[in-house]
């Protein structure tokens, strides 16, 4: 489904996309068997030698066909039966319960019937109850969950009045885990309620910028080993407000096919060019840098103004690590800036935190905008943009974010402050150091077990946000309903926030997260597994052990 990314050169001919010619290689997999080097071990002359320093495991495992097919007839029948309900809603048969056109205004424009609104209403509500779960505890390693039951048909929901308690909470961005009532960081964040009171009420260029705004924005400059940097109150505007201030038209926007709804939207509101490479893919990027330098723009063919390329450090959807020292490389060769989103990577990756720039052993310098948010690994909420002090003082004057929206909250500010000193051991202790160690641990024994067990996982081995591959629309609601009544709380994604086959369930794994925590997990995944026929993996992968550090392959075996 996914070519690799990587080119790759075997003793046997290789393909543009890096996938070797005679069925060898396939879909990130090295087939082992006759005709391969002796022992089953394949030999690799790399292409790009010394990009990488550590080894860079990815896998994204072929759908299988039949299950494909029965996904593809299981979403028609849904839509056959999609529109026979509309038919008798249409006619009042059946009661309707989404939003309709009032009666006069019948001639208008629809405003609400589109293709998505005909998904919400006869897909997606038949299982809603998987999403807008309340829930009324810290979500930590484990959360309590207001019980709630629906008499429509998922339409609306009525609380019980009881509480599920102690539920294993698998889908929270908890990755260090400081998402807590309890140690250093909520006592300091009360500490400042008391003195500076819940909020700003006013803009940083106001006089909403506090003493303590200045104090966070020195000590992540410092953290992520830039000039400066500048906080915001929402992560998701971080991106969609600030990208629109470094480009408009005349420029170019090269971004990944897979970036999150906040990158998509800050390029489309830029006003600049749009062009989109395959997820990961350095031939789909460097043909459209090549392409950009030759032709420049349409119709003039002057040349671009700038060119930015936009790529997340983990990708939330499908656990993939960024290939960034072939994004730098490529940026450095056609002159391009990039602007990277670590959101899920920054804390969750590197020896100590530092995201996805440590974990390759890079120079934050090579990166012209890091982006990130304080909602995950420091258990707060906001975002930050890294960089050049140039940067930043534009920014100050230029961004949406910065001018017209409210400040920070003080308690907020104080979390994140204690939170990345405990990460960067300023604190006293090594506590952080511990935290990152044991989501890194966390990280690669949930997903070496989950392979083991016969599902197909996606993304990188040292990714936290592990994908589990569901297919089937019906299997959707099926599992996350039978995981809640083994007490553990999953993340299940479909369309459109994923393409319309590959239908998944999330887990996000905490330094929080016990080994007696995962392994009950694990023991009721299996369970389920078993009970809904998950168990779609027809490879049970070794990584070759003389690869070459920057490939992504790994010997298939025949079960």
């Amino acid at each position: 489904m996914r070519p690799g990314p990587a080119g790759c050169c075997c003793r046997r001919p290789v393909r543009a996309n890096g996938c070797v010619a005679n069925g060898e290689l396939r879909n990130g997999y090295v087939r082992s068997g006759a005709g391969v080097a002796a022992a089953g071990q394949i030999h690799h002359v790399t292409e790009n030698g010394g990009l990488y320093k550590r080894p860079f495991n990815e896998a994204f495992e072929e759908t299988p066909m039949l299950v494909a097919v029965l996904t593809y007839v299981g979403y028609g029948v849904l839509t056959l039966f999609g529109y026979l309900r509309d038919f008798l809603r249409h006619w009042r048969i059946e009661k309707c319960h989404h939003a309709t056109e009032r009666e006069e205004q019948k001639d208008f424009v629809s405003l609400y019937q589109d293709f998505e609104n005909f998904y919400t209403r006869n897909l997606y509500m038949r299982i809603r109850d998987n999403w807008n779960r309340p829930i009324c505890s810290v979500p930590g390693a484990k959360v309590d969950i207001m019980e709630r039951q629906s008499h429509d048909y998922n339409w609306s929901f009525k609380y019980t009045g009881n509480v599920i308690k102690g539920v294993i909470n698998m889908g929270s961005y908890n990755y260090l885990g400081f998402a807590r009532n309890t140690g250093s960081c909520p006592e300091a964040a009360a500490k400042v309620l008391e003195k500076y009171g819940v909020g700003v009420c006013s803009t940083r260029q106001e006089i909403g910028n506090l003493d303590k705004h200045e104090e966070l924005e020195k000590l992540v400059a410092r953290f992520l080993g830039v000039e400066a940097a500048m906080a915001y109150g929402m992560g998701f505007a971080t991106n969609s407000m600030n990208i629109p201030a470094l480009v408009g038209k005349g420029c170019l926007i090269l971004s990944d096919e897979l970036n999150h709804a906040s990158l998509v939207l800050g390029a489309r509101l830029s006003g600049a060019t749009i062009r989109i490479f395959k997820h990961n893919n350095m031939q789909s990027l460097e043909k459209l840098l090549k392409d950009a330098i030759v032709y420049g723009q349409p119709r003039t063919r002057r040349p671009w103004k700038k060119i930015l390329i936009l790529v997340e450090g983990i990708y939330s959807m499908e656990g993939s690590i960024v290939r960034l020292p072939e994004v730098i490389a490529l940026k450095k060769k056609y002159k391009a800036y990039l602007y990277l989103d670590e959101a899920h990577s920054i804390g969750a990756l590197g020896p100590t935190g530092r995201g996805v720039v440590e974990y390759f052993g890079l120079d934050p310098e090579d990166v012209d905008v890091m982006m990130g948010t304080f909602t995950k690994s420091f258990g707060a909420s906001g975002g930050y943009i890294g960089g050049k002090k140039e940067l930043i003082d534009y920014l100050r004057t230029h961004s949406h974010s910065a001018v017209y929206a409210t400040s920070l909250s003080p308690p907020v500010v104080e979390q994140v402050i204690t939170s990345m000193k405990c990460i960067m051991g300023q604190d006293g202790t090594s506590l952080g150091k511990e935290c990152v160690q044991q989501l890194a641990e966390n990280t690669r024994y949930f997903r070496r077990r989950l392979k083991e067990m016969g599902f197909i996982i996606y993304g990188n081995e040292d990714s936290p946000v592990v994908p589990l591959m569901l297919y089937m629309p019906a299997k959707i609601g099926a599992f996350g309903r039978e995981m809640l009544k083994r007490n553990i709380g999953v993340v299940v994604v479909g369309f459109p926030a994923t393409p319309i086959i590959e239908s998944r369930a999330r887990f996000c794994l905490s330094a929080a997260h016990t080994k007696e925590i995962l392994d009950t997990a694990l023991k009721e995944i299996d369970e389920v597994g078993d009970l809904l026929h998950l168990k779609y993996s027809r490879h049970r992968l070794v990584p070759l052990l003389d690869r070459p550090f920057d490939e992504t392959t790994y010997e298939e075996t025949e079960d």
